[in-house]
């Protein structure tokens, strides 16, 4: 289901991203907000992008991803930003993006308004933290003025002189409207910065369109390919495929590990904390240890740091699954050590995921670290729930 969205026309986004392009070309940063051949582009360098292209017919497409704020990309469920989108839009632009999970926001222009794919008020695409400098005039003059005193490192220390610098940002905008950007417009505002290149600018004006007798580059209609992979489960979801299947399996066959001076070195250990009676619930893999407290856990001592005992576990823990480790079956997932004053039980979890490891439906195993453990195994000693590590299984065509 689509939404209108309450965005400027095209051509004042276009306009105001494009006297920002020229500005910042015009002081050494040509790759920050930028135009060529295939639209407008904001690359932030930090893994959040933006790009307004625009088409015949009054058509355009505004698109793109913020690191940190487009929970669209990782929605549980997963949303599809494509689903309904129109055949002319840039697809070969888009769906790479999409299958990265790296797609926060598309908003296309046509007949006069902009639509996106409808989704809850509560998930944040990206949109306004990525490119809020072009949503209005008063944005983009706020980013001009941010352009003299951050970007080219100028101190506006009077009222006087940053009225200066909102005076000419505010002719530079509307020589921007009106088509005819020159140079003057650029010395006014950008004369005070020693690094500025007047041919550069004015470069990156014309790309833009904004200086007299050029205009914006327009691409092509796109074309819907035939078939598109998409995201079928979120990446909880294909966790808690993984998890329940992992809650289902059998343990295979293996032979006893061999008895190991590390074991009765956390048997010891768990007697110095709690000597009559003692229990230890730890998952581990290569990279990562976690535990949960049983009805007897080690107990921590009032002289000791935070998460001290902690710490002495997963040396211990880690210390026993190298030990206990074979070539060919791998090592153990879940381990359960309880100890008695003169005894120790243990069990031990391979393929499958213990009744006694409680499980939220939130945090369980990383699927990449199963994946790590799984390949390091003899094909014959994986079990069956290894299929679903692989990440297409999220996606369908």
């Amino acid at each position: 289901m689509l939404t209108d969205v309450d965005l400027p026309a095209p051509g004042l986004l276009w306009t105001r991203w494009a006297t920002i392009a020229a500005a910042l070309t015009g002081i050494g940063y040509a790759d920050v907000w930028f135009v060529d051949d295939r639209g407008a582009h904001h690359d932030d360098h930090g893994g959040s992008w933006a790009r307004l292209a625009l088409l015949d017919g009054a058509r355009a497409v505004l698109f793109g991803y913020d690191r940190d704020h487009s929970g669209t990309a990782a929605a549980d469920p997963p949303i599809d930003l494509l689903t309904g989108a129109p055949d002319w839009l840039p697809w070969a632009d888009l769906t790479t993006p999409a299958e990265a999970d790296e797609l926060g926001f598309v908003a296309w222009h046509a007949e006069g308004r902009w639509s996106r794919v409808r989704y809850s008020d509560g998930v944040s695409d990206g949109l306004v933290q990525t490119v809020g400098a072009v949503l209005s005039n008063e944005n983009t003059l706020r980013e001009l003025g941010d352009i003299i005193s951050e970007w080219g490192r100028h101190e506006l220390n009077t009222p006087a002189e940053r009225d200066e610098v909102r005076d000419a940002s505010e002719k530079l905008l509307s020589a921007a409207v009106r088509g005819e950007v020159a140079t003057g417009a650029f010395e006014r505002l950008l004369g005070r910065v020693e690094s500025l290149d007047l041919r550069a600018a004015l470069f990156a004006a014309g790309r833009g369109g904004i200086t007299a007798g050029t205009r914006p580059p327009r691409i092509e209609p796109g074309k819907r390919p035939p078939m598109r992979r998409v995201r079928q489960l979120s990446e909880g979801e294909h966790d808690r495929l993984v998890w329940a299947a992992m809650h289902e399996a059998d343990e295979l066959r293996r032979p006893a590990p061999p008895i190991t001076d590390e074991l009765d070195a956390l048997a010891d250990w768990m007697r110095s904390r709690n000597p009559d009676h003692c229990t230890v619930f730890v998952y581990a893999d290569a990279t990562s240890v976690s535990a949960q407290p049983g009805d007897a856990p080690p107990a921590e001592r009032a002289d000791e740091e935070r998460w001290q005992a902690f710490r002495e576990l997963t040396d211990l823990v880690r210390a026993l699954r190298r030990a206990e480790s074979d070539p060919r079956y791998g090592r153990w997932l879940f381990l359960r050590v309880e100890t008695t004053t003169t005894g120790v039980q243990v069990e031990r979890r391979y393929d499958s995921w213990p009744d006694w490891w409680e499980d939220d439906g939130v945090s369980g195993p990383w699927r990449t670290n199963l994946q790590e453990e799984m390949t390091a195994r003899l094909s014959n000693w994986r079990p069956t729930w290894v299929r679903l590590l692989d990440p297409s299984v999220a996606y369908r065509r």
